[in-house]
């Protein structure tokens, strides 16, 4: 597979880790950082020590896992990690993680001392096919996703199908949930293929043709000024909904979960206002109930909802700013909905979603 070109960097997928080797040692970094959670401490880190090979000197920067995580307070653990060990601006740090070490790795490399240079090692599916293409940084603040961050592109991308092996059902139902976004918003074939598959079955030339997807939207819009609002399918109720598992479940939903309430409350919305025909928003719901769990939504949570998406960032002038689908395979931006629109939608996940 020929590494995918992107905004100014490359993203590598054949023998990745040597790719990677071979990067920093042409680049001459004064100084080497890898940032990792604790789990990806013991289990991915290992892989990727073997592959530099005691050829390159580092240091380890390592923080908790969990959303609940990603927030200034961590960032600023990794400034002074960072001034600790001497950093300067020639300095280089590699996110090896997922999601949570991707977005904020990238937010402390980009603002430490006005940005050092950064490169991302995604290790779950969910930072593979989403998290770790795009330039954007972020961290949440007051149970808000990625409402602190700015557009900064990696220096280079490595994916190494090898750290898929270390994830449990959970984290591959959360990475699978992105890939059928790109099917439903881009690529009809791509959704049909995936309709006769479990997560764990997921291909490297699935998730090329993922990465793919994403990288060429990004690529016509990377500051999100229109295309781009397509990738958000799914992500303003989802992302609500997430906040609010984050700050009120014992076991929060993980990102690709909330999502996927998203994917179906959108998608009903898509059939009331973006003439999304019936039989294709059934299609979509049948796919999605056959794979991941019901969660337990009701009406004492919509107040709380609600808040939380008039406080997302993609809204405009306190309107709350949807990407619906008017057929498999096509989204389009900018669909204002209301409240009410907004409950009735959840109304059907409860009343309908459900094993």
């Amino acid at each position: 597979m020929k590494p995918i070109q992107s905004i100014g960097y490359s993203i590598f997928f054949e023998n990745s880790l040597d790719e990677l080797r071979s990067f920093l040692s042409a680049k001459k970094y004064s100084k080497i950082f890898i940032l990792v959670d604790t789990n990806t401490e013991q289990h991915c880190l290992p892989l990727l020590q073997q592959a530099l090979n005691n050829s390159l000197s580092y240091d380890i920067i390592e923080i908790d896992p969990g959303e609940e995580n990603k927030n200034i307070d961590f960032c600023i653990g990794i400034w002074k990690m960072l001034l600790d060990f001497e950093a300067d601006r020639n300095s280089v740090l590699i996110n090896l993680g997922g999601g949570v070490v991707t977005d904020m790795g990238s937010f402390a490399a980009s603002t430490f001392k006005r940005g050092i240079d950064f490169i991302q090692v995604p290790t779950t599916l969910l930072s593979q096919v989403d998290a770790s293409v795009g330039g954007k940084t972020g961290i949440d603040m007051d149970h808000i996703k990625n409402i602190i961050g700015s557009f900064t592109q990696p220096k280079a991308v490595f994916i190494e199908p090898g750290f898929l092996k270390t994830l449990d059902k959970r984290q591959m139902l959360s990475g699978f949930a992105e890939i059928i976004k790109h099917g439903l918003i881009y690529d009809k074939d791509l959704f049909s293929e995936l309709k006769n598959l479990q997560p764990q079955q997921v291909s490297k030339e699935i998730i090329y043709r993922s990465i793919e997807i994403k990288n060429k939207v990004v690529k016509e819009d990377p500051y999100e000024k229109g295309f781009r609002k397509i990738l958000n399918f799914g992500h303003t109720i989802g992302h609500a909904i997430e906040s609010y598992s984050l700050k009120n479940d014992k076991k929060p939903l993980l990102h690709g979960e909330a999502i996927v309430i998203g994917f179906i409350c959108e998608a009903y919305l898509s059939t009331k206002q973006n003439g999304l025909s019936e039989a294709e928003f059934t299609e979509i719901v049948h796919m999605l109930k056959n794979i991941y769990p019901a969660y337990p939504l009701n009406k004492s949570s919509y107040p709380a909802l609600l808040e939380i998406m008039k406080s997302d960032k993609k809204n405009n002038a306190g309107m709350v700013n949807c990407s619906l689908l008017p057929k498999i395979g096509h989204c389009s931006i900018d669909n204002y909905c209301s409240e009410d629109d907004l409950c009735e939608s959840l109304d059907y996940y409860t009343k309908n979603y459900k094993k």
